[in-house]
């Protein structure tokens, strides 16, 4: 099956079918929204799932009509998110897999305060001029919310699952017996027995560490230097506000700043404002750097956010040193049931939005895996070659922005130069061209695979565009 055949069944919005109970136990490590979905695929095919988390997600969960009520009160970032406070994008496709694994999450999330912006109030700049037609992809509803607020939906809904319980504490290692997992150790000393186990601790997952101390291979480990630095303010959104979204994109080029902001609505009539910049450049935490950062880098609705809308809290910033990816599909030899999600398997430049939904997008794939009949004495490969197809197109979307920065210097893929020669002309047909355009869109929000770009019709039509100067 190719990749692309691959990816449309794992972004399928068809409710899934042919669920059964397949073991006694499940534990998934990690309750942020990797785990969350986990532990709900997990729900259909176990007789109890057992959630891990540092945090206490019991203190944490919140009613639907609490939210409502008080959606700026009512959540706020968990420790164990340290980006949490930062800007957010569920892409549609994510939003596709949380209605299907969650069916009527949207018209409740909408219900509880979530924004579904008019599109009349969206703005998208790019290189400081205004596009007309942003490349969106497909007409689907949008959902834009803080991330402690969509994840708290998302808690809240598997928490409610009769045999699901979560618990507070941390993993330190796992129990195999004869090459299968057969539970895991956690810090206080305490083990948990499982049938099968969802690794979902986030980018600094231990369980390379905890393979090796068994005599497995670690998973190769691919990063790339991105040095990204962000800073993001609340600030009161005004009733008769007349823009509501905007993006403003500004490559790199001579006597060009690379840098990204947006402002998005979200729950409590606000906006979430976000300055960004690479290497040295550094947004800090001083208010009125960022105002004037809002006024002097980007498009005028940022500043005049900024000047005339009332600030809430303060200024948080966030720095990430690389994009990174764990290649599980690349090991010989594995453990059986036991897989990876989330972060714990890849986390890509935020500011493409990839990271949410390619964890909602993991979630589709372990379903997959749960209802393909999977010999569970042996390592779950199919798994990982789902896994690998939602990875690569994350991956090769956001790196081959990354690589046209000046301070990244690779690892770059094969045939570089000619992916983007023809990158470029695409994206310049997409400029001028409103088939182009959608298409192109539905790959940068993950509702195709970045094939659909390579199809020969395609790619004929957006090259004699593109070549047009």
């Amino acid at each position: 099956m190719s990749a692309s055949d691959r990816f449309a069944l794992l972004s399928t919005s068809e409710p899934p079918t042919g669920q059964r109970v397949l073991f006694d136990r499940a534990v998934v490590l990690g309750g942020s929204i990797a785990g969350l979905m986990s532990a709900r695929v997990l729900s259909d095919h176990a007789t109890e799932v057992l959630v891990v988390e540092r945090d206490d997600l019991h203190e944490l969960d919140v009613t639907d009509e609490k939210i409502a009520a008080d959606p700026t009160g009512a959540v706020a970032p968990r420790p164990g998110v340290p980006q949490g406070s930062q800007v957010h994008a569920l892409l549609p496709a994510g939003l596709m897999q949380l209605e299907r694994f969650f069916p009527g999450f949207i018209d409740e999330a909408l219900a509880a305060g979530a924004v579904n912006p008019p599109p009349e109030t969206n703005r998208f700049y790019m290189d400081g001029k205004l596009r007309e037609d942003p490349p969106t992809g497909p007409a689907a509803q949008a959902l834009i919310s803080s991330r402690p607020f969509l994840e708290a939906l998302i808690r809240h809904r598997v928490l409610a699952l009769p045999n699901v319980r979560v618990i507070q504490g941390r993993g330190d290692g796992l129990i195999l017996r004869d090459d299968a997992v057969a539970g895991v150790r956690l810090a206080d000393g305490t083990e948990e027995e499982a049938g099968f186990v969802v690794d979902a601790t986030g980018r600094s997952s231990r369980l390379g560490d905890w393979l090796d101390g068994h005599g497995f291979a670690k998973p190769p480990m691919q990063r790339m230097g991105i040095k990204l630095n962000y800073a993001t303010a609340l600030f009161r959104r005004p009733a008769d506000a007349k823009v509501w979204t905007c993006i403003s994109i500004a490559n790199p080029g001579p006597g060009k700043v690379a840098r990204i902001g947006g402002f998005t609505p979200i729950e409590g009539d606000r906006w979430t404002v976000l300055v960004s910049g690479y290497d040295g450049d550094r947004p800090g935490r001083d208010a009125g750097e960022f105002r004037q950062r809002c006024s002097d880098d980007f498009p005028p609705e940022f500043g005049e956010v900024a000047s005339t809308a009332v600030q809430v809290g303060d200024v948080i910033t966030y720095h990430q040193a690389d994009s990174r990816r764990r290649d599980f599909h690349k090991l010989t030899r594995f453990p059986a049931r036991l897989v990876a999600a989330g972060d714990a398997v890849a986390s890509f430049n935020p500011v493409y939005g990839q990271g949410m939904t390619s964890a909602a997008l993991h979630a589709s794939a372990l379903s997959a895996y749960l209802r393909g009949e999977p010999d569970l004495s042996k390592p779950a490969l199919s798994y990982f070659a789902d896994v690998k197809v939602v990875v690569d197109a994350a991956w090769q979307v956001s790196t081959m922005a990354d690589l046209a920065l000046p301070h990244v210097d690779g690892p770059y893929p094969k045939g570089y130069k000619a992916i983007q020669f023809f990158s470029g002309l695409i994206f310049k047909a997409s400029m001028r061209d409103q088939s182009v355009n959608e298409r192109l869109g539905s790959v940068t929000t993950m509702q195709e695979h970045p094939s659909a770009l390579t199809k020969p019709r395609f790619l004929l039509r957006a090259l004699a565009i593109g070549a047009r100067g």
